[in-house]
């Protein structure tokens, strides 16, 4: 006869059901690891359910501050003009990128209804009691009117104050005085794997609370030049725009701008725009209405690995300037074509983008010193920055081709060729098949250094190639002028 032992049915059951909640929190665990000491107190009966993390003091705290804003557009055409933004964005980015400030509109972007009048929805939230508020430009942009509807259902009045579209954010002043609710802005940034709060106005729904972890940083999704988006997994929908994200502090980490989706609703990427970058941003636009940035003067493009081996440069890193504007503070400093920027008071330049934001990060007028390499040498200069204006943004080119075979280039001296000016050596045929077609020269182009020396005949070329090759260097650089402007082309040589 069996001698099994049976436990009593209370303690079976407790037994059972603790065994059943550590499996389910083991399930998005690495290698099966619960995620904490918590959640394996709760799974053993240890720690009572209603101990587990809440948002719900941090949402009580904090959603007062936060309003929907809705915007009229009367102007058809104003419309079209946003939804030509869109257009204008890359193809890759259009298909992804959705701005949701629109409560009825494509994308997120404004939609004309009848013939002269349009409406967009979105959030945002008041960062002084006296009525100052932020949210996304492409939420207010050519707003006729504003209006913004507060967590307690009082709609108030508003005016734009300030607009910044590299940035995409906007401040807000309400017309009614009074001592409002607001919320303040973190001075660190979330860690990858933090918790956030994200709260506002999802397809009309005011006062939507939706959380998430901070699941990358420092992301360019390519809709300006001074991308350095937070992504987040807190779902984000039509109406989130300018609405803000918070950390378990109840500081406001991020603006919430823009997601990735093939369908137009959340699938849990989405993108806000950091408070360090919001701090630099609202003061300018509170006081003057717009920002205020720096200009140094130059047209840069990343340093790929094909171009650091050209310069001997040991890590494919900082900025490589292409041209220098003339009467400009990089001009006046001495900078000059092949030069790459690595340092820009103290700080590291990891790639053109980080230069363009380095850069505007300071006023007109201040002092900077930039550290470069030139033909291997490094040196400093100390220069004032100038006032950046609209047209003056540095331009990213990129030359990204890198194959290995022959050069398969005919050229001939710029002055023997009409049209094709008194400086360099013109390429008067490419081989499809050659390496210099897959770098992207093309027929008419003109060069006008290799290996940072100008070159007036196809026999400096020659020589400058050979002379690369000597020194052990995997490439040469080339500075080559196209119908569209300067740029520099790596050739990297056909392994031995």
């Amino acid at each position: 006869m069996s001698t099994r032992q049976f436990m009593p049915q209370s303690r079976r059951s407790r037994l059972l059901a603790s065994a059943a909640v550590a499996a389910v929190l083991s399930v998005g665990a690495i290698g099966g690891t619960i995620y904490s000491a918590e959640a394996a107190a709760v799974a053993t009966g240890d720690l009572p359910q209603q101990s587990l993390p809440s948002f719900a003091p941090i949402v009580e705290r904090v959603r007062s501050a936060v309003v929907a804003v809705k915007v009229d557009i009367e102007d058809v055409a104003d419309a079209g003009e946003m939804q030509q933004q869109m257009q204008n964005l890359p193809p890759e980015i259009q298909q992804f990128l959705h701005r949701f400030g629109s409560q009825n509109g494509q994308n997120g972007m404004p939609q004309p209804r009848g013939r002269s009048h349009g409406m967009a929805m979105g959030s945002g939230f008041f960062i002084s009691s006296d009525g100052f508020i932020v949210t996304n430009n492409h939420v207010v942009q050519h707003a006729k009117t504003v209006s913004v509807t507060m967590d307690d259902g009082t709609t108030l009045d508003a005016k734009v104050v300030g607009t910044d579209p590299k940035t995409d954010l906007a401040v807000l002043k309400v017309k009614q005085s009074g001592d409002f609710p607001y919320v303040t802005l973190a001075k660190e940034l979330p860690k990858t794997g933090d918790w956030v709060v994200a709260i506002g106005n999802p397809f009309g729904l005011g006062g939507t609370v939706t959380a998430g972890i901070v699941s990358a940083s420092g992301r360019d999704i390519g809709s300006g030049p001074y991308d350095d988006y937070l992504q987040i997994d807190a779902p984000i929908n039509k109406g989130n725009s300018g609405g803000p994200t918070f950390n378990l502090r109840g500081e406001v980490v991020g603006v919430n701008t823009a997601i990735y989706s093939p369908s137009g609703g959340s699938v849990g990427l989405a993108f806000a725009v950091p408070s360090t970058t919001i701090r630099a941003v609202v003061g300018s636009l509170e006081q003057n209405g717009h920002v205020d940035r720096g200009y140094l003067g130059v047209q840069i493009q990343p340093v790929n690995q094909a171009i650091a081996d050209g310069l001997g440069l040991k890590t494919a890193k900082g900025a490589l300037v292409d041209t220098v504007q003339p009467g400009t503070a990089a001009a006046e400093a001495g900078l000059k074509s092949g030069d790459v920027i690595t340092e820009i008071n103290g700080m590291e330049v990891k790639d053109a983008r980080d230069l363009s934001r380095h850069v505007a990060a300071f006023k007109p007028g201040e002092k900077v010193k930039l550290t470069y390499v030139r033909k291997g040498e490094t040196r400093t200069a100390s220069l004032a920055l100038g006032q950046q204006s609209n047209e003056k943004t540095a331009s990213l080119e990129t030359s990204s081709k890198n194959d290995a075979a022959v050069l398969g280039v005919q050229l001939a001296p710029a002055g023997q060729v009409p049209g094709g000016g008194d400086k360099g050596v013109v390429v008067l045929h490419v081989d499809p098949e050659g390496l210099a077609a897959k770098q992207g020269l093309s027929d008419g182009d003109v060069i006008l250094e290799v290996a940072g020396n100008e070159v007036s005949s196809p026999a400096d070329v020659k020589a400058g190639i050979a002379s690369a090759k000597h020194d052990g260097k995997k490439a040469v650089l080339m500075r080559v002028k196209t119908a569209e402007g300067q740029r520099f082309v790596a050739i990297v040589f056909a392994k031995a």
